[in-house]
């Protein structure tokens, strides 16, 4: 595709996230805001197994090694985009920046033997964008080489994703996570993302995450993973969310304290809220939970179906788990768990709390449906 054609390209499916901080803004409202040219500033990456072709690198920001890429974008001001494009079996696309700059996956395959196949060292924004009618994959290695800096899945980065774009993203984890971010994750547009792991969860994130659309599977499979694990809130205001667990739970020994960690579909340390969209959980491990939060969850819109079949040797599989309050309000709320509660929390009967007037209310042990519909 030209030059040209990429830049309207990435322009038009650009997004806006109404949940980020005020440091955040549209990929639009940057490029619009930015003194260069956009397309003096957008850098053309393609793999062709262990070769790189680079092209547009008018400031010398690109050193390769083989398949391994590096961009050192020491300009605080500039917004750059690099398009990565092609196939490699053993390659990485490596960033350090102190500024904000956009990833482009224009039909990328990437695999990297020894670690993440995208590394972002960088803890400003990342714009990671899938254009309509791509399709795109990234994988990790068994083990990591890499011992001095974080290097915590398939797709790592020190600051924020905000995901966009209308194409396919795939991503698995075969030594760590799939996708891992130090900060927040925004997710938004009609993106589809799948994202799997053998070894660890689907999504680990320390500062909460918002999913406002597109389509998102997760399929974990290791002892005690998470489809999501979010050190922070989780708010879902629309998308197609699907979430599978298998593993069973997992014990671990440290500093002579043991300690016993289930699977789940998604652990929450903060609120969570769901507004719209549908969520789908399925848990078929030893104990594994549906939603395991620490904070209040409450849901008021949408479409939430969680089913646990899992056995309770060690830890019993509850399906919408909160150490505080469950609140519904609106949408379709059913949870299930076939040998424990359908829902616990901190009410004395450990059901949520309902609020106004919903058409079917059906509360029992193993099943609890609520719909406003």
């Amino acid at each position: 595709m030209k030059k040209t054609a990429i830049s309207i390209l990435i322009f038009v499916i650009s997004f806006a996230f109404f949940s980020c901080t005020d440091d955040d803004h549209s990929l639009a409202e940057i490029i619009a805001l930015s003194d260069n040219n956009f397309s003096n500033d957008t850098i053309y990456v393609e793999y062709n197994g262990s070769v790189v072709t680079v092209k547009g690198d008018d400031y010398n920001l690109i050193t390769t090694d083989g398949a391994d890429v590096t961009a050192n974008i020491i300009d605080t001001t500039a917004f750059y985009v690099f398009v990565l494009s092609g196939t490699s079996t053993d390659g990485q696309f490596k960033t350090y920046a102190f500024h904000k700059f956009g990833i482009v996956l224009n039909n990328l395959t990437l695999s990297n033997n020894d670690g993440p196949a995208l590394n972002n060292q960088c803890h400003k924004s990342l714009y990671l964008t899938c254009p309509a009618g791509t399709t795109n994959t990234l994988s990790d290695g068994t083990s990591y080489t890499e011992t001095t800096e974080d290097q915590k899945g398939a797709l790592f980065s020190e600051g924020q994703i905000l995901f966009s774009g209308a194409g396919s993203l795939n991503i698995t984890g075969n030594c760590k996570n799939a996708i891992a971010c130090d900060d927040y994750i925004a997710i938004d547009s009609a993106i589809a993302i799948t994202a799997t792991s053998i070894s660890s969860n689907g999504i680990k994130v320390n500062d909460g995450i918002h999913i406002n659309g597109g389509t998102l599977s997760i399929i974990v499979s290791a002892d005690g993973a998470k489809g999501i694990k979010c050190d922070s809130i989780v708010n879902i205001t629309g998308g197609d969310i699907n979430i599978t667990t298998s593993g069973d739970y997992l014990i671990e020994t440290t500093d002579g304290v043991t300690d016993t960690s289930t699977c789940a579909g998604i652990k929450c340390s903060g609120t969570m809220t769901m507004s719209a969209g549908t969520l789908t959980i399925t848990s078929t491990g030893d104990g594994g939970k549906g939603i395991n939060c620490d904070s209040d969850i409450y849901f008021t819109g949408g479409t939430l179906n969680v089913t646990c079949t899992g056995d309770e040797t060690v830890s019993k599989p509850k399906g919408v788990k909160s150490d505080a309050i469950i609140y519904i309000s609106g949408g379709s709320f059913t949870s299930q768990s076939s040998n424990a509660r359908a829902t616990d929390c901190a009410n004395a009967d450990h059901y949520p709390t309902i609020l106004g007037e919903p058409t079917i209310k059906s509360l029992a042990k193993k099943k609890v449906i609520v719909s406003y519909e």
